[in-house]
């Protein structure tokens, strides 16, 4: 198998931050953009490193990508707990290119600059291969990325295969991570094992990307 759904041990319940702006999204409008089976939203974005890193140049390798917020409750569960780390781990070692798109834009309060960005993902011990800003949101909207995560992964041919929540548990409590499904996981192992993908969608779960 080429992926393990990770288990990781329990962890204190995270509060959530009095006045952040949450949302649990269950609108097919998230789809609608990149969903499965369709081409993938063609992209160029500058990483933190200040290099171009293009869809266009990713042609012929599978992608993955994540869009995220460090300051949003439900990023923190799957770093905090490690989860998301695992899962960027599994993808690095099948040769899956993760790319991690931030979409705030520059003048909300949870902005993060790049340096900003390199800081956090070394605290966390993070390995995407690429990180972006999107701070016009203009990729993030191509996509229809809603929340914090949203994950997708897409073939080497240019086409969404998954588009969705990261796991099945909908919550902000890292102890969850150890009974979750990881469908980006799980759509990964199929995928690359040239079976059809068992969920090639489900409802993202998490914080407003905040545009």
């Amino acid at each position: 198998m080429l992926f393990s759904v990770s288990r990781q041990p329990a962890f204190t319940r995270l509060a959530i931050a009095a006045g952040a702006s949450l949302s649990l999204f269950a609108s097919g409008q998230a789809l609608a953009s990149a969903a499965p089976g369709s081409a993938a939203p063609a992209f160029t974005l500058t990483d933190i490193a200040g290099k171009p890193v293009s869809l266009a140049d990713l042609k012929g390798k599978w992608v993955a990508l994540e869009w995220t917020n460090p300051e949003c409750p439900f990023v923190k569960k799957h770093y905090d707990s490690g989860n998301m780390q695992s899962t960027q781990r599994d993808a690095a070692a099948n040769k899956v290119v993760w790319v991690q798109v931030n979409s705030t834009a520059s003048k909300h309060q949870d902005y993060k600059s790049a340096q900003q960005m390199k800081d956090w993902l070394a605290s966390m011990k993070a390995s995407p291969a690429h990180v972006a800003l999107d701070d016009s949101g203009a990729v993030g909207k191509a996509y229809g990325a809603k929340t914090t995560p949203h994950m997708y992964l897409i073939s080497p041919e240019g086409t969404v295969v998954y588009n969705g929540a990261i796991d099945d548990k909908r919550s902000t409590n890292p102890a969850d991570v150890a009974n979750a499904k990881n469908y980006l996981k799980v759509a990964m192992s199929e995928a690359l094992a040239g079976k059809p993908v068992s969920t090639p969608a489900s409802t993202p779960y998490g914080c407003s990307v905040k545009y």
